[in-house]
């Protein structure tokens, strides 16, 4: 009997802890794309003033972000250089720092010059088909037809979701368009890298290391696209550096630490569905901001979130139901 109620004990106490971390990682998940999803106005905001005036160009705005994001993480960077064990291993912080922060900044403004922050917020819900796609291709990483379809209940959503959406683009040329998705394909290189090569880092560690990497591209990019003339010379200077430094520090070095938490909690895959939320916020926000929500977007999302949940749960879901 004594046996027996240990067993109970321990089977009960097990299903209490994988309980927290689901809801403690979709706790975060949901936070991650409020922050997320709101960085795209911020990127505007940081670039215009209410009048469509140029503040900062998109170059500037990139090295902005990057510089105030790589100097906020400094100090926990230079705390962790003790930790790196493998001298191989600074490539794969290198990867992280260029293909999931450096490159994207100047790649997701320059696209915002020619559409809208919600739709923006659309097209970077391709992250996670590169995520899918990079994973199996270079890391060998198994997929099961349960992950595929959900995945590609997703993108059916995005898809529709970008279609719904086209009235919030400002005429996009393909080139603004084509600026995200390869951002989103950087980003899938830099999940995949976290994920595979660098798991047996502190999230903290992984995020500062890595902004540590592209530190001194960020400075350099700041002297030369001309931001400190800027700064001192434009009337509405101050007002397009706070949107930045926001974006910066909460958007850019806090959110990257979270989603490396999310990653650790749970998996890749479940941590680039991010993405999959992230327009849902963008469109939230471009109703505050005086934009129409159609049914055929609310539609959109909710096809969105059951493929999200597919992707994740369907194969638990199928199990007990077999059992």
């Amino acid at each position: 009997m004594g046996v027996k109620r240990i067993k109970s004990f321990d089977l009960g106490k097990n299903v209490y802890l994988r309980v927290q971390k689901t809801l403690k990682s979709w706790l975060l998940l949901l936070l991650l794309a409020g922050i997320w999803g709101s960085s795209f106005i911020l990127m505007k905001k940081g670039m215009y003033t209410e009048n469509h005036e140029i503040i900062f160009d998109s170059l500037q705005v990139g090295s902005l972000r990057m510089l105030i994001a790589s100097s906020a993480l400094l100090p926990f960077a230079l705390r962790s250089l003790r930790l790196i064990k493998h001298p191989k291993d600074w490539l794969f912080f290198i990867t992280v720092g260029c293909c999931g922060n450096f490159f994207p900044a100047f790649l997701f403004t320059y696209a915002e010059t020619g559409v809208s922050s919600g739709y923006a917020g659309m097209l970077n819900s391709f992250t996670p088909i590169f995520t899918l796609i990079i994973g199996w291709l270079v890391f060998k990483q198994k997929l099961t037809s349960i992950q595929l379809t959900g995945a590609g209940i997703g993108t059916l959503g995005i898809l529709l979701l970008v279609y719904t959406g086209k009235h919030t683009s400002q005429h996009a040329e393909w080139k603004h368009i084509l600026s995200i998705v390869l951002a989103t394909f950087l980003y899938g290189i830099s999940l995949n890298t976290i994920k595979h090569r660098l798991q047996h880092y502190p999230s903290v560690g992984i995020s500062a290391l890595a902004f540590f990497t592209i530190f001194i591209p960020s400075l350099i990019a700041f002297f030369v696209f001309g931001t400190p003339n800027v700064i001192s010379n434009h009337p509405h200077a101050t007002e397009g550096l706070t949107y930045i430094a926001i974006l910066a520090l909460i958007g850019t070095a806090g959110a990257v630490v979270l989603f490396n938490v999310i990653i650790r909690l749970s998996s890749t895959l479940f941590a680039s569905s991010v993405t999959y939320l992230i327009p849902i916020v963008a469109v939230i926000i471009g109703t505050y901001f005086g934009e129409k929500i159609t049914f055929g977007q609310l539609l959109s999302m909710g096809v969105i979130l059951i493929g999200i949940l597919f992707a994740n749960y369907g194969h638990t879901l199928i199990q007990r139901k077999s059992s």
